[in-house]
């Protein structure tokens, strides 16, 4: 259902309970119980009459089926050559498409997002292809790869394939959402050559998806019609209709039959009338499949654009935080928005949404972002750059003292991506930090750079990825990369990850400079020794120490040895350089150090 809302939707907050008593209180937004707040379940599409198209700037193109299809081409041909290779430069694009079909055959470079503007997929037919293709790699056997192809996106639109397939050839930060692949769909770059650590969520793939020699993969509430071909390391299925068995570690997947807690990402589209509209879906429990397919009604709710501020890059953070202060969403058109000081996300509900990938950069050591410990808040679709002068953190959800419970309608984190250096110099102590209860972090990429501008053991510094405080807290794809500490540290209770990514720091200049106080090297992923209850599934941790020292981590993963912290397919790599990760989890596991290896561990504890 649609619901006409022309205020935030109701707070749903209260005192965190005990973990028990909590989950017995825990209920759904329900049409129900927003029709007792006074926002009325609508059929879908009726919205009140709001006017045109806002104006979202010089970057974003919109495109109906009038458009000749010569200039919808000439367009994305132009942005390719411009986008193929700047992958550390500033431009970023938006290409979006109105209801109706479109002959184009349109390729993606970095920080090009496409989408259509329909209330399904269906409703916009790419015919020919949306894709992402191999980039020449010298280096390595195939003499092409993907493992740069970062920063573009593709949602809300279906492609019937008029070549034999639709390319999507990338690695982290490339997420697919709400497609419709009509056809088969292949993820690796082509002649073998390696791609690492994509995402699909709520998609359909028709026919064959040929994953090949993708390394890593979450695919999360998705159909898959045909078989999904081949995997390296670490495939992970939540929630998939037609998901392979499981088989970790041969053939490496891990399969989930449900979710047990999502919220889709909010989308732009164009209502009955014609007008601009966010839909914001709604929390589901233990899901499988897409939100949209053959006899489903998504739920959730409609705000329309004049329910946001529409920021530009010029827009200044004061200005944007007076919005957000009067109660305003937020739109952030494409773009890098340098930052003196923080935006402030106060109010229950709020939404912020990135549209063509715009990037935050904090300028003067203030976070990029800090939301209040309130229920609802979205924020999706932001890329976040570190800036010279070191953060503490870049982006902060909740305080330290954070105790509310936000189970029946939490706070959601899709497609938010970090860069410690890259494009400049940067620093900052922690990218994310989650300190509010039943947090949603869906497709997260933490990565302290390994190339680009401004790299160096002592130039972008950056210590730990990921720190979760808060109980209760749900990650689907947790990538977390480079960091010269832990890369991902939880320290809340009951907390979940199905699928993570990391690779340790490649650059540490001796062991000495990269050790903790009781090992040599930090473990990626830590639970605190306080935590009690904890699980996760499907998890690589990859070495490749570059600086010709002998560099050793004791472990990938470190966690308290009691029987309700339970860690499911995990996978340990060395890669390439010196040195090696000794044990896959606390001291389980065989050592890979020095040459090409894997270690791999089903259960742990066992049993």
């Amino acid at each position: 259902m649609n619901i006409n809302q022309e205020h935030s939707a109701p707070a749903l907050s209260s005192v965190r309970t005990g973990t028990s008593l909590r989950r017995l209180l825990t209920v759904a937004v329900s049409a129900a119980t927003l029709t007792a707040a006074g926002l009325v379940p609508l059929a879908s599409g009726v919205a009140a009459h709001t006017g045109g198209r806002p104006d979202f700037g010089p970057n974003v193109f919109v495109y109906d089926p009038s458009t000749p299809v010569a200039q919808i081409q000439a367009k994305f041909d132009e942005l390719f050559a411009v986008q193929e290779e700047n992958e550390m430069g500033t431009n970023r694009y938006a290409i979006l498409f109105k209801p109706g079909r479109y002959d184009v055959n349109g390729k993606l470079g970095y920080y090009t997002t496409v989408a259509g503007l329909g209330q399904s997929p269906d409703d916009v037919d790419i015919n020919g292809a949306i894709r992402v293709i191999g980039q020449p790699d010298p280096g390595s056997a195939a003499g092409i790869s993907a493992l740069t192809n970062f920063w573009r996106s593709a949602e809300n639109l279906s492609v019937t394939p008029t070549d034999w397939s639709n390319q999507w050839a990338v690695s982290q930060a490339s997420p697919m959402r709400r497609v419709h692949i009509k056809g088969t769909l292949w993820l690796e770059p082509g002649n073998a050559g390696f791609s690492s650590g994509g995402y699909i969520a709520d998609s359909k793939v028709d026919g064959i998806t040929i994953n090949g020699s993708q390394q890593q993969w979450l695919t999360r509430d998705s159909e898959l019609g045909d078989v999904w071909t081949n995997g390296v390391w670490n495939q992970v299925f939540s929630g998939v209709v037609g998901a392979p068995e499981q088989g970790f570690p041969n053939p490496p997947y891990t399969t989930l039959p449900t979710s047990p807690v999502t919220r889709e990402k909010p989308y732009l589209y164009i209502d009955g009338r014609g007008d601009y509209r966010v839909f914001v879906p709604t929390l589901r429990h233990h899901t499988s499949g897409t939100s949209w397919g053959e006899g489903k009604r998504q739920q959730g709710y409609s705000l329309p654009i004049s329910d946001f501020f529409v920021a530009k890059p010029s827009d200044s953070e004061h200005k944007i935080n007076e919005a957000l202060a009067r109660g305003k969403h937020l739109l952030l058109t494409p773009g890098v928005y340098h930052l003196d000081r923080a935006l402030q996300v106060k109010r229950a509900n709020t939404v912020v949404l990135g549209l063509g990938m715009p990037s935050l950069a904090p300028d003067r050591g203030d976070a990029a972002l800090r939301i209040a410990d309130v229920d609802g808040v979205r924020i999706a679709g932001v890329l976040v750059d570190a800036g010279p002068r070191e953060s503490d953190v870049l982006v902060e959800v909740g305080d330290r003292h954070s105790r509310r419970n936000h189970s029946a309608n939490p706070i959601s984190l899709q497609d938010v991506f970090f860069r410690i250096g890259g494009p400049w110099v940067g620093k900052a102590k922690t990218s994310l930090v989650v300190n509010s209860d039943d947090t949603i972090i869906d497709n997260i990429w933490a990565w302290r750079g390994d190339h680009g501008n401004g790299i160096g053991w002592s130039q972008n510094t950056a210590d730990t990825g990921v720190v979760v405080n808060g109980d209760d807290v749900t990650a689907y794809g947790l990538f977390v990369e480079h960091y010269q500490k832990y890369q991902t540290i939880w320290n809340g209770e009951d907390g979940r990850t199905i699928f993570y990514q990391s690779e340790l720091p490649y650059d540490p200049p001796s062991q000495a400079a990269w050790s903790s106080p009781t090992s040599k090297g930090y473990a990626s992923y830590k639970v605190d020794r306080h935590v009690r209850e904890h699980e996760a599934w499907g998890l690589g941790v990859y070495s490749y120490f570059n600086q010709e020292v002998d560099i050793r981590a004791d472990r990938g993963i470190e966690v308290p040895q009691t029987p309700k912290v339970k860690f499911h397919n995990m996978v340990t790599v060395f890669l390439d350089g010196s040195g090696g990760i000794e044990r896959t989890i606390n001291d389980a596991g065989t050592p890979v150090v020095g040459s090409y290896g894997t270690s791999t561990i089903v259960d742990y504890p066992e049993g």
